[in-house]
């Protein structure tokens, strides 16, 4: 594909020669680019993502295409996506390098970003919860993640006149965040050809769904927030498959859908899959008894909450003399007072993590785009059993979300829909 100002669709023999023709690159292979042996790999629905391995060197290549890759053309979408998936794996790695890849090369009129490979025995995490696979750090690692870049990116953390000129640079990532917009608050609630779901099983679950009113109130204002809060730089997409870990290893890539918003969708996005994966266990539980690694999901739930709560509280106490203007210091000059907002804020961003962690649950059982924890499951039955459950606890978390105060009350809920 040639045009669109110099950018042309590679493959696995012109990317051999992009490489050659980019001295940094090169380099990175160790001035070795004979005999690479490339793969494709790109399973998600947007890109083509390749693994390039030399004999002194490696990386990942990732383009992005003028449309949605799992739609065809019929879908355009902006190349310039690629742009701010560079820029936040760069200011994402600049607060938390231990959990981010590093950017070696971006190239903007190709839309072509070159970054560390993930090694074997990394794999998507999403891909792990579906093996049964403990990973005895992912709470620890996934919350420092969480804190450190929404805090970082914050008023908590910046300037106003920084903030705004942040959330000006990303307003341009205008496509991706009206598709975010589409597929999970709007599609899942009205009749749309890119719905589906398991079918005839869930036709009445479906349809209950487009005729729940409290929910679609509920809805509006998630999307209200969604498009109006720009509150920190968030990764846009963080669910179960925009991580790659190893028992001790925990990597975040693909942020192409970052964008200004609020925090608790990023939080929610990673809590809701996780709830997914704790729903899809029964449908695999041929393979093994699961009850004892449903338990352990439950943990890494509560504890990935528990210890974002505490970083990201210990990292607004470490800088509340700084240049964050959200709380200037001399109006919130005694620790009572400082408490009492912490406290505040913490409530406000708990509840929304909630309804947004449940609104990704709705459209990944009844929207167009759906998980494979459930997709892998081969009885229909089955999985449609394993849905509703997560489709009824969700819409419930959405609905009732101010109720709950602790990520134990959430957890007590999940155990009512394990039946």
């Amino acid at each position: 594909m040639e045009g669109n100002g110099g950018f042309r669709a590679l493959n696995d023999k012109s990317l051999v020669d992009y490489i050659k023709s980019t001295p940094l690159l090169v380099s990175i292979l160790g001035n070795q680019v004979e005999d690479l042996d490339i793969k494709e790999v790109g399973d998600g629905n947007l890109n083509f993502v390749y693994i390039v391995v030399g004999s002194a060197g490696s990386m990942v290549v990732k383009q992005a295409l003028p449309y949605i890759r799992c739609i065809g053309e019929s879908w355009p979408m902006t190349k310039e996506r690629a742009y701010f998936e560079a820029v936040t794996l760069k200011e994402h790695g600049r607060f938390c390098p231990a959990h981010v890849p590093e950017v070696y090369h971006f190239d903007r009129t190709m839309s072509l970003i070159a970054m560390r490979y993930l090694k074997p025995p990394h794999i998507i995490l999403r891909k792990g919860l579906i093996a049964g696979i403990e990973y005895p750090l992912l709470a620890e690692h996934i919350s420092d993640y969480m804190a450190k870049t929404l805090f970082h990116t914050s008023l908590l953390y910046h300037s106003t006149t920084d903030h705004r000129r942040a959330v000006a640079e990303f307003c341009g990532n205008v496509e991706l965040c009206r598709l975010t917009e589409q597929v999970v608050f709007s599609d899942p609630y009205k009749i749309s050809q890119y719905n589906r779901w398991t079918s005839p099983e869930l036709d009445g679950d479906a349809e209950a769904v487009r005729q729940d009113d409290t929910l679609k109130l509920e809805v509006a204002k998630l999307k209200a927030m969604f498009c109006e809060r720009a509150q920190a730089l968030v990764h846009g997409d963080l669910h179960t498959g925009s991580i790659m870990v190893t028992l001790d290893s925990t990597q975040v890539i693909d942020p192409e859908f970052a964008f200004y918003g609020p925090m608790g969708f990023d939080i929610g996005a990673f809590l809701g899959n996780l709830i997914l994966a704790f729903f899809s266990q029964d449908g695999h539980a041929d393979q093994a008894n699961r009850e004892s690694y449903k338990k352990w999901i439950l943990g890494t739930i509560a504890d990935t909450w528990n210890l974002f709560q505490k970083k990201f509280t210990s990292l607004w106490n470490e800088h509340k003399d700084g240049d964050g203007e959200a709380y200037l210091a001399a109006i919130y000059n005694s620790p009572s007072l400082l408490l009492l907002a912490q406290t505040n804020y913490m409530k406000d961003l708990f509840h929304d993590s909630l309804g947004f962690g449940a609104a990704k649950m709705i459209r990944r059982i009844v929207g167009v785009a759906h998980v494979e924890d459930f997709e892998s499951i081969v009885d229909a039955k089955k999985r449609a059993s394993c849905e509703r459950r997560a489709l009824e606890f969700a819409k419930k978390l959405l609905k009732e979300r101010h109720a709950y105060h602790t990520i134990d009350q959430v957890i007590s809920i999940i155990h009512e829909f394990n039946q």
